[in-house]
């Protein structure tokens, strides 16, 4: 069975995205529990493109897939790292880091997937740390570009740090194709068309509406429309659901309330980023702080 999702329209940084997850429904597929599809967009020369201020994050990764342009992070580790085309970012926040996102512009033109990854409860209070991926497996297979931005896919395995089992796979059809893809039954799967359209089991898709489908499946056909890219995430149901809040994911509401009270006092938890010239962001409070 598959089941449709429509994006919503939210803002981030001064400009729109398509908010994929979690939406009503469905909060997670396997240990991806958001997805925003930015742009693509393109900036005139007066645009000051994407600027994200220093935030939080607890319990998860951040995960930026960039498939034009450029952006720069930095973070309270002290990383300064570009992500630029065909390149990933991952940012693994844990028991609590602060970063900012600011665009840089070698290309006026601004398209890129960002995620969230929920880490295991046991994972949750790991150190901090940053990873760049400039180079990932890409290869060319019944008339399209694949890549591996995480997991293993056939026999192809990617080097991104993850915690739990899963996988990302961009598709770059520029002709129209039918592809057949390889499933692991134990895996929940969503994909999601960022430009073109494409068919899924008798229904079609158009970009920002997420196909999602339950385990069990080997093996899938889709038919892509000229100029198709999908984007497709998938991994194992995760054996508690997490509860996210702003910026924050935990398993539970004690550590959403700890955290947003360090980050309200400046707690050296979340460090800070002196680069940055304006203010800190400030999330709303969370229903279950007193």
């Amino acid at each position: 069975m598959t089941q449709r999702f429509q994006a919503r329209t939210g803002e981030v940084g001064g400009i729109p995205v398509a908010r994929n997850l979690p939406t009503r429904g469905r909060r997670q597929i396997g240990a991806w529990c958001f997805l925003d599809h930015i742009g693509p967009v393109t900036f005139d020369e007066a645009d000051p493109g994407l600027r994200v201020g220093p935030h939080p994050h607890i319990g998860l990764q951040t995960f930026t897939w960039m498939i034009q342009g450029e952006l720069l992070h930095r973070d309270s580790l002290g990383t300064a790292q570009p992500v630029r085309r065909g390149e990933v970012n991952l940012m693994t926040a844990g028991q609590g880091i602060s970063h900012t996102e600011e665009s840089l512009f070698g290309d006026r033109t601004l398209h890129a997937a960002q995620l969230w990854i929920a880490l295991p409860e046991a994972d949750r209070n790991t150190p901090p740390r940053f990873d760049h991926y400039p180079a990932l497996p890409c290869w060319q297979n019944q008339g399209a570009t694949w890549t591996l931005l995480t997991g293993q896919y056939e026999k192809r395995q990617a080097d991104t740090l993850h915690y739990s089992p899963l996988v990302g796979l961009d598709i770059d059809c520029e002709l129209r194709q039918t592809l057949a893809l390889e499933l692991n039954p134990e895996f929940e799967y969503g994909i999601l068309p960022l430009t073109g359209a494409c068919e899924i089991n008798g229904e079609r898709f158009e970009a920002d509406e997420l196909a999602y489908l339950e385990e069990g499946q080997t093996t899938l056909a889709v038919t892509c429309d000229p100029a198709t890219r999908l984007l497709l995430i998938g991994g194992e149901p995760l054996e508690k659901e997490v509860i996210m809040w702003w910026n924050y994911v935990g398993y539970h509401k004690e550590e959403i309330v700890e955290a947003e009270q360090d980050w309200d006092t400046e707690s050296l938890r979340f460090g800070n980023i002196p680069e940055w010239p304006g203010e800190r962001l400030q999330g709303p409070p969370s229903p279950w702080r007193r």
